[in-house]
């Protein structure tokens, strides 16, 4: 897939990547802001998205703060040559009181929470968490700085979910999906045509 950018037609394009699973993911456990770096298997994903990416000219990369989103985007930053910026406005969603249990142990003792975080998310704060109004309060004035620097070309975004999930809906105005399917998607990435005034809207 080449998705180089020519001319005329010249445009802004987010690349939004996960990061590499890290030894939580890989045990069905919820990492939050937690500090986790990339597990065997994850840095291996991290190699195989980097090749998926080479037929796409990266201008710029940035990433979240967190060992596995900084390892996965220094790798990619490595390949082209270019350096890492890093965003702690972009940390991930904390979840508080979920942070380091089980996916599985939370949707046991608390149904209810857990399916309007998977129905509804936008509704629920997990317990001493953040909600994602919250979080989108503190992403968006840094999407609309980043928007402001790059005009045109292509930006990668490393960035956890389910922050990850919220940025891109920021950019597109579509739908959160399942956070808690989308947690398990690790170096999953997604090309975004950017139209800055759907992340200046409020």
């Amino acid at each position: 897939m080449n998705q180089q950018l020519n001319g005329q037609d010249a445009k802004l394009q987010i690349v939004l990547i996960r990061p590499g699973a890290t030894d939580f993911d890989e045990q069905g456990r919820i990492k939050g802001t937690l500090d986790i770096p990339l597990s065997i298997s994850g840095a291996e994903q991290v190699t195989r998205t980097i090749e998926e990416l080479a037929n796409i000219s990266i201008d710029a990369v940035y990433c979240a703060p967190g060992e596995s989103a900084q390892q996965t985007a220094a790798a990619l930053a490595a390949s082209r040559g270019l350096k890492v910026t890093r965003l702690d406005t972009l940390r991930n969603l904390d979840h508080g009181l979920w942070q380091g249990k089980l996916i599985d142990e939370v949707k046991q003792r608390q149904p209810k929470i857990y399916r309007q975080w998977q129905d509804r998310p936008e509704t629920t704060c997990p317990p001493q968490g953040e909600s994602l109004d919250d979080a989108r309060k503190r992403v968006r004035p840094a999407l609309q700085k980043l928007l402001k620097k790059h005009k045109q070309g292509v930006v990668a975004l490393v960035i956890p979910d389910p922050l990850a999930s919220m940025v891109r809906c920021l950019f597109d105005q579509g739908e959160l999906g399942d956070l808690w399917k989308a947690a398990c998607d690790s170096c999953r990435w997604e090309l975004i045509d950017i139209v800055p005034e759907r992340v200046a809207a409020e």
